[in-house]
């Protein structure tokens, strides 16, 4: 067996993103980062259903 050297290995700093989610009772909108310090995932109005909210950036692909 070839010995690896996982010493050169560099770890690359992982990209975090903040996704932005809508209650879709009220209209909350709520971070990723604040739904994963409640103890469950509940919106204040009391409701537990969320959307992903979409970024306002439109992506146009080029055809074939």
């Amino acid at each position: 067996m070839a010995e690896e050297n996982f010493d050169s290995i560099e770890d690359a700093p992982t990209e975090t993103f903040d996704v932005i989610y809508s209650c879709l009772r009220c209209g909350t909108t709520v971070s990723n980062t604040e739904l994963s310090r409640l103890p469950e995932i509940k919106c204040i109005c009391g409701f537990r259903v969320f959307t992903k909210v979409r970024p306002p950036v439109v992506k146009t692909v080029k055809a074939i």
